[in-house]
């Protein structure tokens, strides 16, 4: 519990650091999201970024740009809220997968989360922009893949460094 809330509250702190790119700004979250799910597993990954998404929907500014609430959810950012609960459990449960995962398992685990995370982002763009996927996969995922390539380097890094000093 104490891992979740504190990879929430990274999370957090991830989306203070942010580039302001529209529709969707680039922020360090994912980064959070990737090392959650990778050394904390499937479900404490998702728990992690259950409690980021509580404390913004109870009014905490913790979301980009210092947003909060509810209706955060109901703009184009909402559905990568969702999304970054599904791509830590996919990361989790993918690197759960091998007793020992190497750094191409890791790499693939964190690039299968991305997918999940970008799969609803784009859904919430469809739905609420009235964008075509196309048009929402232009503007809500190829902007971003040359920070989240970034990040997940970093992550799968660090992970290699620190996975063996976790215990859960």
């Amino acid at each position: 519990m104490i891992y979740a809330s504190m990879f929430g509250a990274l999370t957090a702190i991830g989306a203070l650091i942010s580039i302001p790119l529209q529709p969707v700004p680039v922020t360090l979250q994912t980064l959070f999201l990737y090392l959650a799910g990778s050394l904390l597993g499937g479900r404490l990954g998702a728990l992690s970024q259950i409690v980021y998404v509580i404390l913004g929907v109870i009014g905490l500014p913790v979301f980009s740009g210092g947003k909060a609430g509810l209706g955060v959810f109901l703009g184009p950012t909402g559905g990568y809220l969702i999304g970054f609960i599904a791509g830590a459990f996919v990361t989790g449960k993918i690197v759960e997968a091998r007793e020992k995962p190497g750094l191409v398992w890791i790499v693939l685990a964190m690039l299968a989360g991305t997918a999940a995370v970008y799969t609803l982002g784009v859904l919430q763009l469809v739905l609420l922009g009235k964008l075509s996927v196309e048009k929402a996969a232009a503007a809500g995922v190829l902007p971003f893949l040359p920070g989240d390539a970034l990040k997940i380097a970093a992550a799968s890094v660090i992970v290699m460094k620190v996975k063996d000093k976790i215990r859960l």
